[in-house]
């Protein structure tokens, strides 16, 4: 991803429903693209960008946030390459396992990561804000 796609990208995720009001879209994209630990791969359609993912690593685990296809999109395998792009981007980086959360009542995600391989490991996520925006 290019800062220049960060409108489409937005756009893409409130269009695929993994936008939330209380994440800022914009510091989380600036802080993805700062470093050399993360990046946003976005796929692209006719010029247009129509799946994304954003990835990141610890150096121990890798993780992913914002995965998503445009509703227009979906079924079309563009999901799975996509994450398998950013599944590549871990590995040549010596990262040998990913994890994402999946909220609990989304048994779409939940159906997708499945047939992808994906387990569930059946942890409890805890959160803490320690500086709000």
């Amino acid at each position: 991803m290019r800062l220049s796609d960060q409108d489409a990208v937005i756009a893409l995720w409130k269009a695929a429903g993994v936008y939330r009001e209380w994440n800022d879209p914009v510091r989380d994209i600036e802080k993805a693209l700062e470093g050399a630990h993360s990046t946003i791969l976005v796929g692209e359609l006719d010029g247009a960008i129509v799946a994304s993912i954003m990835c990141g690593e610890d150096g121990h685990r890798g993780w992913f946030y914002y995965v998503s296809t445009h509703p227009e999109h979906q079924g079309k395998g563009l999901g799975k390459a996509i994450s398998k792009a950013a599944e590549d981007w871990l590995r040549a980086r010596g990262i040998w396992k990913v994890q994402l959360l999946v909220r609990s009542d989304n048994t779409q995600a939940t159906s997708f990561y499945e047939a992808q391989g994906y387990k569930d490991t059946r942890s409890v996520c805890f959160q803490k804000v320690i500086d709000p925006v």
